[in-house]
């Protein structure tokens, strides 16, 4: 997944939100759970067009898909 979310991004998120000093393997591990969560959201989002016989996922396609992951 690290080939879709950059690093530095995150690790600045992170240093925002507090976190001086963190572990390259800690970003890894927040950027790999990142992208398995948008993929499953992605899927889901995907089956919900589908269904609603589209072809373009909408916004309301994705926080539908966030309801349904958690």
């Amino acid at each position: 997944m690290s080939d879709y979310i950059s690093w530095s991004p995150i690790r600045r998120l992170m240093k925002h939100n507090g976190a001086l000093i963190v572990a390259r393997d800690a970003v890894d591990e927040l950027v790999d759970w990142m992208g398995k969560s948008a993929e499953g959201i992605t899927k889901k989002a995907l089956q919900l067009t589908k269904h609603s016989k589209r072809k373009k996922i909408t916004r309301d396609d994705i926080l539908l898909a966030i309801k349904y992951f958690k």
